[in-house]
């Protein structure tokens, strides 16, 4: 069975002052406070959503197919 590849993917900035659709993206990432990690597959809606926030994060690891 394939393995599904994933991205660690790190909060480095607050929402605090951003548009409520970004801060509302970080909370669909699992993400919420300043340097907390998660691993996500990655997908283009994932994708998606970490362009939407860009300046709010950071991809810390891709491990992949």
């Amino acid at each position: 069975m394939a393995e599904k590849s994933t991205l660690m993917v790190r909060q480095i900035r607050s929402a605090n002052r951003r548009p409520e659709t970004q801060a509302a993206t970080l909370r669909g990432l699992g993400l919420g406070k300043i340097r907390r990690t998660r691993t996500l597959e990655d997908t283009p809606a994932v994708r998606g959503m970490i362009r939407a926030v860009q300046n709010l994060v950071e991809i810390v690891e891709e491990s992949g197919k």
